[in-house]
């Protein structure tokens, strides 16, 4: 009899041990799992986020602080729709963006697993958007890191920087009113308003 409890609590040491040897390795897993997650994909994940709670918090570089939801994400940028100003769009580098501040549950779930799958504007960059408004020739708000601000018109958008024609916002790109031209790395850039929000759609 003493050697069946004896076996039995051997038994039991055992499945403990084995359970909480599989519980550091899913423990593990996970860590590793989130050391690979991007912010991007957290950004892709409050794009589904159910709008009912809380609008998440934008910090960017320039010390600006905004109320928005994310209306998509690119390669490098993501389109904000702020809870403000309807008639507007927001777009922000990746590298412009300070933090986010989002409601505790929201913020476990883009920790999650997303979905898989690849749409086109996962591979557009923060250039091509640019060049985008380039095209259209709409008037832009552009907010530099540094905490200074340019209205006006994107001309050219390069490879790393973009060149504004600088006049009063709101108003259309009229040689007249053009006040002066800027060259702008996109490094510089923290975050960009733009006059319609239809542009991002």
């Amino acid at each position: 009899m003493r050697w069946d409890r004896f076996f039995d609590d051997l038994e039991d040491q055992l499945a403990s041990e084995w359970e909480a040897e599989r519980a550091a390795l899913d423990t593990e897993a996970e860590r590793l799992r989130l050391s690979r997650v991007a912010l991007r994909e957290r950004l892709q994940a409050l794009a589904r986020r159910d709008p009912a709670s809380s609008a998440p918090t934008f910090e960017f570089t320039d010390g600006t602080i905004l109320a928005a939801e994310v209306s998509g994400v690119g390669a490098d940028w993501a389109a904000l729709q702020p809870l403000e100003r309807r008639a507007a769009a927001v777009v922000a580098p990746l590298h412009g963006i300070g933090c986010v501040g989002v409601p505790h549950p929201d913020l476990l779930r883009s920790a999650r697993p997303g979905e898989e799958a690849s749409t086109l504007s996962d591979r557009m960059t923060f250039g091509f958007v640019l060049r985008d408004l380039v095209r259209r020739r709409t008037g832009v708000v552009l907010h530099l890191a540094h905490g200074r601000v340019l209205t006006g018109t994107i001309d050219r958008a390069g490879a790393d920087h973009l060149d504004i024609a600088l006049h009063d916002e709101g108003a259309a790109r009229r040689s007249n009113d053009v006040t002066g031209h800027r060259m702008v790395p996109f490094a510089a850039v923290s975050w960009i308003r733009v006059a319609a929000a239809s542009v991002l759609a």
